[in-house]
């Protein structure tokens, strides 16, 4: 049996409805992803990530439904992880295998005041992301240059701030890396090569925060709606097939998660101020406002690194977008 493998995110065509609710700060949002299989296999299965299962400050998740003509269809939570994963197999040749997974979140947009302090403390989950994972080190380059940013800051939101700044400062959106980019960080700073997208800078962000001692997360999702005040940062229309995008969240003791961009910093200096300077205000607005607020125009799906697909045949994912 020749059994073929398919990712959702690489051949779904999803659609995003807004709908205002009671409240003008919250919205909601409908995303269908469909894939259709070509026909000239034998056997298939298909994963498609769903939308962040655990409620968040500025998401909800309102369910999910599961449609099409798979002999088995369900859905899968990977282990230790809040990562869920919707998964259809079809064991044998049949006209135009079809999957269609249809989910509901709330969104609300979310800003954390950086001071004073809230009173947050660690807890034990919070281990899980002070480790590295595959393309994410935290020894090596990555640590001496955590290091090196982060000296003289005395403070986990100075050192956090630091990091930020020098990914701002650093590194460029790469409009040519193929999809949202791989995330190996330390061939980035070995290289020198500091250009990519999201997956890229985001994950360097987060890898360098690791190794600075400050627990960092990326979120993988998706832009489903247009920016009110950032027109590079949203996506128009119904149609989000192509607007993955990873986010990324740093925990200071005092004060929580803290919802943190760098990468779209560097997008909007891109797509709309490419002559700019840093020193530019409407670049310094969206470098501020990207350290400590998010515009939620956008869905996230989950914090998971190397990823093993339930009942997959082929190499662990770096993540699942």
């Amino acid at each position: 049996m020749n059994r073929r493998e398919f990712l959702g995110a690489m051949a779904a065509a999803p659609l995003a409805i807004g709908t205002q609710g009671a409240s003008q700060a919250r919205r909601t949002f409908e995303v269908t992803t469909r894939i259709e299989l070509p026909e000239e296999h034998d056997a298939a299965i298909a994963w498609v990530p769903l939308p962040l299962g655990r409620t968040a400050p500025y998401q909800v998740d309102r369910g999910h439904t599961l449609a099409g003509n798979a002999e088995r269809s369900r859905v899968v939570r990977l282990p230790g992880s809040d990562t869920a994963i919707a998964v259809a197999e079809w064991g044998h040749m049949m006209p135009a295998p079809v999957f269609v997974v249809t989910g509901r979140v709330e969104t609300t947009n979310h800003r954390v005041p950086l001071s004073p302090l809230h009173g947050a403390k660690r807890s034990a989950d919070l281990a899980a992301y002070l480790k590295p994972a595959a393309l994410i080190p935290l020894d090596g380059i990555v640590k001496e240059t955590a290091d090196t940013i982060t000296r003289g800051h005395r403070t986990p939101l100075t050192q956090a701030r630091a990091i930020y700044d020098w990914i701002v400062e650093h590194t460029v959106r790469d409009p040519e890396v193929k999809g949202c980019g791989l995330g190996d960080i330390r061939w980035m700073l070995e290289t020198k090569n500091l250009r990519g997208k999201c997956a890229d800078l985001n994950a360097l962000f987060v890898g360098l925060s690791r190794a600075a001692g400050l627990p960092a997360r990326d979120l993988y999702g998706v832009r489903v709606a247009a920016s009110t005040q950032f027109p590079s940062l949203g996506r128009a229309g119904g149609n989000v097939t192509t607007a993955q995008h990873c986010r990324a969240e740093v925990w200071i003791d005092g004060i929580g998660w803290v919802p943190v961009d760098p990468a779209d910093v560097r997008k909007l200096i891109l797509e709309e101020r490419p002559t700019a300077s840093l020193q530019d205000p409407y670049v310094a607005k969206v470098r501020e406002a990207l350290f400590g607020w998010w515009e939620m125009n956008w869905i996230a799906y989950n914090d998971a690194h190397d990823v093993v697909l339930p009942e997959s045949k082929g190499k662990t994912v770096p993540f699942l977008m």
